[in-house]
């Protein structure tokens, strides 16, 4: 026979409309009865009925996540298990189950949005990415249902809640770095355009050679997307310049290890030869051979804020709008040096 709020509340001393207020985390209910409540239903095994809570409460005490691209690509790259570790730690401390876009297409992931929006699956969505010409964010806008995006919005930053870093700034830092230590001729590898933060990475980087007073050279920029053979042809490119770079600014750490590999196919030593310095500092990062230099962007904690913050939204939707910048720090490793030609 299965635990009632009733047993609950005659084995811990109160009423069955306070274990209720427990549940449902009222802020009228003291901390102190709230552990106690909350150890006799441990004691006793009882389990929420969700179904019974949400005809209740109107509330199925879930945020749907909104991935970048299907959750089988998106998986192959370590960024997002980490940021869904940070979005699930908040979660799980106010008892928010998440949901998953499993769309193998930019269209099948947002007619799961929909899907999620209008069958009422979900309180409230963390969107992954800022993307231009996106069809997801607009739609939240006008459906007026809880969100939280992690990036810089490309457009109506001012209508919506956003947990980003400044990107502009890191990818400056980065490539000042790349200058401290004596490197003028600095390339740039980034990802997909269409986001945003390859866009912001891309800007910050032009910034630290300008400032600097150094050329941006147009045939050292270069992008594509992991996973594809255009990693091979962007090494050849370089290869070929009669002036080569000496060091690269890489937007994500999934493509330097791409990078990385296809430069030591071709003999060309890291850092010997050429200074990488990345973004996300991901797990692998220090794994890598040499232990990657990195951006570390503090991806867990991106997705416990953004996690934080759509909470906030879904009890207050009327809460000011306001964006939160999660600072960065380069992580120094091996694979950046002092060029050979500053050592003459």
């Amino acid at each position: 026979m299965s635990v009632t709020i009733k047993d609950v509340a005659k084995r811990a001393n109160v009423s069955p409309s306070t274990v209720s207020r427990v549940l449902s985390d009222s802020s009228k209910i003291s901390d102190k009865t709230k552990k106690k409540v909350r150890k006799t239903m441990d004691e006793l095994g009882y389990h929420i009925n969700f179904n019974a809570r949400v005809l209740v409460q109107k509330s199925t005490k879930a945020i749907g996540i909104v991935m970048k691209h299907s959750a089988s690509q998106s998986m192959q790259n370590p960024f997002f298990p980490e940021i869904l570790r940070g979005i699930s730690a908040f979660c799980h401390k106010k008892e928010y189950s998440i949901s998953l876009t499993t769309g193998e297409s930019e269209q099948a992931i947002f007619e799961e949005v929909i899907k999620m929006v209008q069958g009422k699956r979900v309180d409230g969505l963390i969107v992954l990415y800022s993307k231009e010409d996106d069809q997801v964010v607009p739609y939240l806008l006008e459906q007026k249902i809880p969100f939280v995006v992690i990036g810089k919005p490309a457009s109506q930053s001012n209508q919506m809640m956003y947990v980003d870093n400044d990107n502009v700034q890191a990818a400056k830092e980065a490539t000042e770095f790349l200058i401290q230590l004596g490197h003028e001729r600095i390339g740039f590898i980034g990802d997909d355009p269409t986001f945003q933060v390859m866009q912001d990475r891309l800007n910050g980087y032009r910034e630290g050679l300008l400032t600097s007073g150094l050329e941006v050279i147009d045939a050292y920029v270069k992008d594509f997307i992991y996973g594809t053979d255009r990693v091979k042809q962007i090494i050849d490119e370089l290869v070929a310049l009669t002036i080569k770079p000496t060091a690269i600014v890489i937007s994500a750490d999934v493509n330097a290890f791409a990078v990385m590999k296809e430069l030591r196919e071709r003999g060309i030593t890291v850092p010997e030869q050429m200074s990488i310095i990345s973004f996300n500092n991901t797990i692998l990062s220090q794994f890598s051979i040499p232990p990657m230099t990195a951006v570390d962007i503090q991806t867990y904690q991106l997705g416990y804020e953004a996690s934080r913050c759509v909470i906030e939204l879904i009890h207050d939707t009327e809460m000011f709008k306001h964006s939160v910048i999660i600072p960065t720090i380069i992580k120094v490793r091996e694979s950046t040096c002092i060029p050979k030609i500053a050592e003459t």
